[in-house]
């Protein structure tokens, strides 16, 4: 299943590493990845595969928390709900 990973907070060092370090060890594969930063704060949009052997709530609770840990938002949706939003 593919989804769309956000993650928006103060610019600083380390976000990238942290959160590209994370989806490598839950074995998510980025496929897509930008980012940019906007008057001091830190943009960045990922469209990542998950394995279907992983469990989307786990997946979810799992960023958010390293997201607690990074100062920053992360938030994850399915491609298909993002896909279906952006249809209306």
């Amino acid at each position: 299943m593919r989804a769309i990973v956000t993650v928006i907070g103060q610019d600083k060092t380390g976000i990238v590493a942290g959160v590209s370090t994370r989806l490598s060890e839950l074995e998510i594969n980025i496929i897509d990845i930008s980012q940019t930063i906007m008057d001091g704060f830190f943009t960045m949009n990922m469209v990542v595969e998950i394995d279907e052997t992983h469990h989307f709530a786990d997946v979810k609770a799992n960023l958010e928390k390293l997201g607690q840990s990074l100062k920053v938002d992360i938030k994850i949706m399915n491609e298909a709900i993002f896909e279906a939003m952006h249809q209306l």
